[in-house]
Parts: C-alpha cells; sequence; structure tokens
C-alpha cells in the first residue's frame, strides 16, 4: 500500500523539479500560503509539515538556491531575503526528523554559511551604494534570520563565529552594520535559557565580548551602546563568574562606559553594569601610570591597524590606475585606427571619382574631335545614330527592370501551378493504388448459401479423395494440431503482407517527393535567360 503523501507537498515536490533559477519564486509562493495555513492548525500538523519539507527535499532546494545570483533572478534580492525567511522559520520547531544526524551536522551548517554569505553579499551592496536603505533593511531581515536560528541551534554559534563571512561582517566600520550584528548577539543572549553560556562556549564567548567591547570604544552611537551594555549585562546575569573575567580581561571598562555612555538614555542598566563591574575586591591594582600605558597601547594598536588597511587600499591604487590607463590608451588608439580608416576610405573614393570624371572628360574631347572631322552631311546622322542606340539601351534597362520586378510574382504562380499538377498525380496515383488493393484483397463476406443437393457432392468428392490420398496413423488430435498451425501460419502471412504494403505506400509517397523536388529544380529558370525574356 503506497505511504500518504499531503498533497501540499506534492504541489512543492513537483515545483522543485524545475531549477532553482526558474522555479524558486513559485515554491516560495507556495510555501508561504502552505506554512500560513499550518500556523492556524495544530502544532503538531505544523510540525509534522516542516519535517515533510525535510524529508523530501524541499528545504535542501531552498539552501542550495540562496547560492545564486539573485541579481539574474525574478524578484533580485527580494526572494533571497524571503528564501532566508522560510529557512529559518522551518529550521525551528521541526522536531525529530528521520536523518537527525544529517540534519544537525551537514544541512544546518549548510543553512549558516548560506545565511552569512548572502548576509555579507547584501552588506557589500549596501556600503556601496549608502543611499539605498532598502538593501540595508534587507540586511538586517537576513542578519534577524540567522539570529532566529541559532536562538533554537546553539551548535551552531561557534561555526558562525569561524566562518570568513563573518568576519567580514566584524570587520566593517560602518554604524548600520556593526549595531545590526551587536542586535544578534543581544537577541540571542536575552534567551531564558539557562544553558546559553555554557552551549555558546568560552572561546565564542570571548569573541563576541571583544567585539562588543571594541565597537563600544570606537562608535558613538547611542544604539551601539545600549546594545553593548546589554549584551554584557545578559552575559553577567547568565554566569555570575563572568564578572571577574570581565574586570580582569577588560581593565578600566566601568570607566569608559561611564565616561562615553552615560546620559544617553540607558543610564539605569549602565549602572547596573557599573556598579557589578566595581562591586568585586580588586585583586590586580593598577596605578594611573600602568592605565594610562594601557590606553595608550590600545591606541597604538588601533593606528597600526587603520595606518594596515590604508597601506593595503593603497597598494592597490597603483594597479588600478595602470589598469584605467591601458584601457584609456588601448580606446584612443582603436578610435585614432578608425578614423585613419575612415579617412583613406574617402580618399580612395575621391580618386575614384576623380579618375573617373577624368576618363570620362577625355572620351568626350575625343567624340568631340571625331565629330569636326566628319563631313557637314554625316554629323546629322551620326548623333541620329548615337541617340537610337541610347533610345535602345534606356529600353533594355527599363524591360530587364520590369521583368525582374514581375519575376518574383510570375514565378510563385508557377510554382502554385506545378505544385498542384504534382500534388493531383500523387493523389490519382493514390487511389489508384487504393483500388487495387481492394481488388485483391476484398474482405471476407461468410459462406455462401449450400443447397442439400451441392452438399451431398461435396461430400462425396471429400470421401472420394480420402480414400484415394489416406493416410495410416493420423488421428484426430494430430489434425487438430495441423489445423491450428496452419492457421497461425495463416495469420502471419496475412500481418506480412499488411506490413509489406504498407511499406509499399511508403516508398511511394517518397518516390512522388522526390518527383516534385526534381520538377521544381528543374523548372526553375537561370537569371539571365529571364531578364532575356
Amino acid at each position: 500500500m503506497a505511504k500518504y503523501m499531503d498533497p501540499d507537498i506534492q504541489d512543492l515536490v513537483a515545483a522543485t523539479k524545475r531549477k532553482p533559477a526558474d522555479g524558486l519564486e513559485d515554491v516560495l509562493t507556495k510555501l508561504t500560503v502552505c506554512l500560513g495555513q499550518k500556523a492556524l492548525q495544530e502544532e503538531e500538523d505544523l510540525e509534522k509539515f516542516k519535517q515533510d519539507l525535510f524529508n523530501h527535499g524541499i528545504l535542501n532546494y531552498c539552501a542550495t538556491a540562496l547560492k545564486l545570483n539573485f541579481t539574474k533572478v525574478n524578484g533580485g534580492y527580494n526572494t533571497a531575503v524571503q528564501t532566508a525567511d522560510i529557512l529559518s522559520a522551518c529550521c525551528v520547531g521541526i522536531g525529530y526528523v528521520n536523518n537527525s544526524e544529517a540534519f544537525r551536522n551537514q544541512f544546518l551548517l549548510l543553512v549558516a554559511d548560506n545565511l552569512l554569505s548572502l548576509a555579507d553579499s547584501l552588506m557589500k551592496k549596501a556600503l556601496r551604494v549608502k543611499s539605498e536603505a532598502e538593501t540595508t533593511r534587507l540586511f538586517r531581515r537576513v542578519m534577524d534570520s540567522i539570529s532566529w536560528l541559532l536562538r533554537a541551534h546553539h551548535h551552531l554559534i561557534a561555526h558562525v563565529i569561524d566562518s570568513k563571512h563573518y568576519d567580514n561582517i566584524q570587520l566593517c566600520e560602518d554604524e548600520d552594520v556593526a549595531g545590526v550584528l551587536l542586535s544578534v548577539w543581544l537577541d540571542l543572549l536575552g534567551t531564558k535559557s539557562s544553558r546559553i553560556v555554557e552551549d555558546i562556549g568560552d572561546r565564542a564567548l570571548n569573541v563576541i565580548m571583544d567585539d562588543t567591547v571594541y565597537k563600544m570604544s570606537s562608535f558613538q552611537n547611542p544604539v551601539i551602546g545600549r546594545s553593548g551594555v546589554k549584551i554584557l549585562m545578559h552575559i553577567v546575569s547568565h554566569d555570575n563568574s563572568m564578572v571577574q573575567v570581565i574586570v580582569r580581561r577588560y581593565k578600566g571598562l566601568a570607566e569608559l562606559v561611564v565616561k562615553d555612555w552615560r546620559g544617553k538614555g540607558f543610564d539605569a542598566v549602565l549602572d547596573r553594569l557599573v556598579g557589578l563591574l566595581k562591586s568585586p575586591p580588586p585583586r590586580y591594582t593598577d596605578t594611573k601610570g600602568v592605565q594610562a600605558e594601557r590606553v595608550r597601547a590600545a591606541c597604538v594598536i588601533q593606528a597600526a591597524w587603520r595606518a594596515h588597511q590604508t597601506r593595503r587600499r593603497l597598494k592597490k591604487l597603483p594597479r588600478a590606475i595602470t589598469r584605467l590607463q591601458r584601457s584609456f590608451r588601448e580606446r584612443k588608439r582603436r578610435e585614432e585606427e578608425c578614423v585613419e580608416r575612415r579617412r583613406a576610405e574617402e580618399d580612395l573614393r575621391l580618386q575614384l571619382q576623380l579618375r573617373r570624371q577624368t576618363a570620362n572628360r577625355l572620351f568626350r574631347q575625343k567624340q568631340l574631335q571625331l565629330i569636326e572631322l566628319l563631313p557637314a552631311d554625316q554629323v546629322k546622322r551620326y548623333l541620329g545614330e548615337v541617340e537610337r542606340q541610347a533610345a535602345l539601351v534606356i529600353q533594355r534597362v527599363w524591360r530587364g527592370h520590369r521583368d525582374r520586378r514581375s519575376l518574383q510574382q510570375r514565378k510563385y504562380h508557377l510554382q502554385r501551378h506545378r505544385a498542384a499538377i504534382i500534388i493531383q498525380r500523387a493523389v490519382l496515383r493514390f487511389l489508384e493504388c487504393r483500388r487495387a488493393q481492394r481488388a485483391s484483397a476484398a474482405p471476407w463476406r461468410g459462406f455462401r448459401k449450400i443447397t442439400p443437393e451441392r452438399r451431398a457432392e461435396l461430400q462425396k468428392e471429400v470421401d472420394e479423395y480420402l480414400f484415394l490420398h489416406s493416410r495410416g496413423g493420423v488421428s484426430e488430435q494430430r489434425c487438430r494440431e495441423l489445423h491450428s498451425s496452419t492457421q497461425q501460419q495463416l495469420r502471419e502471412w496475412l500481418s506480412s503482407r499488411q506490413e509489406a504494403q504498407r511499406q509499399q505506400q511508403h516508398t511511394q509517397a517518397l518516390l512522388a517527393q522526390i518527383n516534385t523536388d526534381m520538377d521544381l529544380l528543374l523548372s526553375i529558370r537561370s537569371l539571365p535567360e529571364g531578364v532575356h525574356r
């Protein structure tokens, strides 16, 4: 018995047979409608629907589609962001799937990598064109999808932090990008799970704290300051021992946040963080000189990093200028060659025109000289002959022009006439063959009625034949077998005869087509002959 499949799943599986570049928009439309309908039903139905999406490869189809070049896809990056939203929603609350190991260690890693790649592309596009707020909004939506995915699957956090796309987003010096990245970690650490810090791990947690403190010290946007303070508060609230880690790892952090972020609209949270940082007894006493040295060292490190970035950009600048100059010279050389070629063609045309005019002038002069040599009574006759020859040339040119103009029309009518003759010939030949076939193989109309006298005569003839040609040892069963074999051979002969007749008809049709093509080829006149006529 075939296993039952949801009709919506069947439609989606059929839609995924097409290439992602062609069928992605249709799949997303159907997925949006189906998820909206399932969300209104029981939670078990929605979970079962998500499991079916993964088991039938629909989610894998959407994850693979994120690698497309969405500048050539219908809908552009809006389609990509819609795909990211649906993927993150389907990967959360999916429950137990058949191949849970592959889902956890392969599929989720693929989804995370493709989402980060899409976010990196949108970030670079937004940085290139700062006036497009729509691109920044799409980047924020993709990062929200990543945050939603990480909140449900904590084991992906370490993989995300090790990604090269995350490094590009983290090293970006734009305020909007920094605010979006901090909002991702704020949403993740703001969950009520008591094991969130343990699931993240020490290494990933140190990376998050380093990035948060760096952005708090580098930007003056209150949104970044509020997000950074709340992230540190969430870390401390999940694990009280992290207070000592923060104090030892970031010396002077309390003074920094009070100096930079006091009076920016989140003083309550800021005071709680400062109180926690100053509450433990100091284990490491630093003098003011040491603190100043640390601040100076941090400034030196930041200056060195910015200098490295600047040198790297300047190092690429000469190559770009050289490439630009080369392309400009090449284009200028092609333009000069084109101008020279046009000038040479124009000079050649003018020379030919001048030579033609010179030859005509010389010819006219020779004609005048010859006319001067003629007697006066022959000049008039000569001019009349010249006019007559000119009239003949004009008439010949006009007739040739008129015949060429009507040649195509006459040729078209001639072809139609010849085609009609060929079709009629083929039809008549076909009808003749059909009549011959009917005459040679007339259908069987049953036995004629036999009178009793005729039946008695036939029976007498049969008895005489059996008496004269009797064979011993032939039983009735053998006779029946011979009769059956004879009937079988007769049927085979009839079927082979029908096949031979069909082949004969096909051969005749091909011969008729060949004759038609030969008649058309032979009937076409050459162009000089048509012009002469």
